[in-house]
């Protein structure tokens, strides 16, 4: 009788812990394309536990449909650009950053700044399209939100919070928000072993490659701090009237959840409201339609290899299509490629061409042997999971990062979209798939993934619910928040001390001289005499 007490009691103080946290009011910014996935992910999960979610979304957004039936309330709100303007946009600039060579520095770089800045200034578009609007703005407010959830990649999630005086939880993929990580969130990147975004270095850099590093890490510090967030500061300090800064408003989120995970990323500093929550969107495979369970099948003993460059490459030119297709019918694997254009002549009986795959259940297949990819984090995190190896063709952003990382960890190759031959695909392609140690580093790094106490989407749903129970985690905000860039670099302080020695040693070399002089004017009295 004691026992059911006890189970009954604990029942109890169990569902008041929890109950807390349920039935909670949370606002989203909506991102777009992957970014949205792996939020969708979360929200999904937050439903189910009984919140209330509502996504606030641009009548310009590309994935979000308002005729599309959805467990999530969808809150539409009017932009000075429509839908086709943003997709055409968003697609020029992707294939100009991923047809961009490589040659020189300062050449790369400034024109990925100048891609990042049109970014910029759509998402800032966007954003003053919404605060201005006075009546959905009220519509807001009146709904009494405990959270705001938003990606710190597509500023204004932090801006409503201000304004709305409610806490707020960040989403971001990997390291792409480099100096949004380091003075929004006071995030710690020693150069010496922390590589820069875009750099493709890796952890154990040679003293040339520490140099070119550093470099990397002042031409984001002072170019991108110095012209475009003064435009987010000056906007930022006129919707809330006083003056502030963006990476200020940032550095008042209660938790950053992280896409990442150490078997991703290299090890580095995390502050206490920092959780690495990669591969929250992954799951166990599903069985596959039958017409394409039947071509796996047919693979026999070599089995298939998975191909795909993500949903952002649709205009891929047929001298490209063909150089890959002939590498792919020289394979004696079975090949399924999601491809959306006309099909290349040179297209193998081995590999049949999907305008969509099931991706993750096809990873996730005993007959799978290696998987083609553009290095998105979304598909090599369900690589790591089911245990994959890989090819990467990174395309722009965060993807030549993110091959290094896996080609550094022993589970991939890397090769240029561009330059490379159908010769150097087949040869990739035939490494990844006969090296054992390919498959054996992957299978690596999906036991490291596997071998966790708690699911990536359950603690990030519960740093979400923590957050709406506590209002809020500022006991988990350092104070460098609260300093300026010479007090945090304890400039002021080693100003001091410098005073200090150099006021002790002036006084010294005075009394010096005082007393030279002294014993020379004695000297000359004594000779006199």
């Amino acid at each position: 009788m004691s026992v059911k007490c006890t189970s009954v009691l604990l029942l109890i103080q169990l569902s008041f812990y929890f109950g807390s946290g349920y039935c909670g009011n949370v606002l989203v910014w909506a991102p777009d394309y992957s970014h949205w996935m792996n939020m969708k992910t979360v929200l999904n999960e937050l439903v189910q536990r009984g919140h209330e979610v509502t996504v606030l979304a641009k009548s310009a957004s590309i994935i979000l449909d308002p005729n599309n039936s959805s467990t999530l309330k969808i809150e539409f709100f009017p932009t000075s650009i429509t839908k086709t303007e943003l997709e055409n946009i968003v697609m020029q600039q992707v294939k100009r950053w991923s047809d961009l060579p490589k040659d020189t520095f300062w050449s790369y770089f400034s024109q990925v700044q100048e891609i990042m800045w049109m970014f910029s200034d759509i998402s800032r578009n966007i954003c003053k399209d919404l605060v201005s609007n006075k009546k959905f703005m009220k519509k807001l407010q009146e709904s009494r939100f405990d959270v705001i959830f938003a990606d710190a990649m597509f500023p204004c999630g932090e801006l409503l919070s201000e304004i709305f005086n409610i806490p707020f939880v960040y989403s971001l993929s990997s390291t792409l928000g480099y100096t949004l990580e380091k003075y929004g969130g006071g995030f710690l990147f020693p150069p010496s072993y922390i590589p820069v975004v875009i750099s493709e270095l890796s952890d154990q850099m040679t003293f040339i490659e520490r140099v070119k590093n550093v470099i990397y890490m002042l031409y984001f510090d002072f170019w991108f701090q110095l012209f475009e967030m003064k435009k987010w500061d000056q906007f930022y300090s006129e919707v809330l009237g006083r003056p502030t800064t963006l990476s200020e408003t940032m550095g008042k989120a209660d938790i950053w959840l992280i896409r990442n995970s150490w078997n991703f990323q290299f090890p580095h500093p995390l502050l206490p409201n920092v959780d690495f929550v990669g591969g929250l969107h992954c799951k166990p495979a599903k069985p596959l339609p039958k017409e394409m369970e039947d071509f796996v099948q047919s693979s026999g003993e070599n089995g298939v290899v998975v191909f795909s460059l993500g949903s952002m490459v649709s205009n891929m030119t047929e001298e490209r299509a063909n150089i890959i297709a002939s590498a792919l019918a020289k394979v004696p694997q079975k090949v399924l490629w999601r491809f959306d254009g006309n099909k290349p002549h040179a297209l193998g009986h081995n590999t049949r061409v999907y305008k969509w795959i099931p991706q993750n259940d096809l990873l996730g297949h005993p007959k799978t042997r290696a998987f083609i990819t553009h290095g998105g984090s979304n598909g090599i995190y369900e690589a790591i999971y089911h245990g994959i190896p890989m090819v990467g063709i990174p395309l722009f952003a965060d993807q030549p990062d993110n091959i290094a990382h896996m080609k550094a960890k022993g589970a991939a190759i890397r090769l240029d979209f561009n330059t490379m031959s159908s010769t150097d695909l087949l040869n990739a392609l035939k490494t990844v798939i006969n090296d054992p140690l390919y498959k054996q580093n992957a299978m690596k790094l999906s036991r490291i993934h596997h071998d966790q106490p708690v699911k990536p989407l359950d603690r990030a749903v519960f740093w979400i619910e923590f957050v709406m129970r506590h209002k809020g985690a500022k006991h988990l905000r350092v104070a460098a928040h609260d300093l300026t860039w010479f007090q945090y670099h304890s400039l002021d302080v080693i100003g001091f001390l410098l005073a200090c020695v150099a006021t002790v040693i002036f006084i010294i070399t005075k009394c010096c001289l005082f007393c030279f002089q002294k014993f020379v004017k004695t000297g000359k009295k004594e000779k006199k005499n």
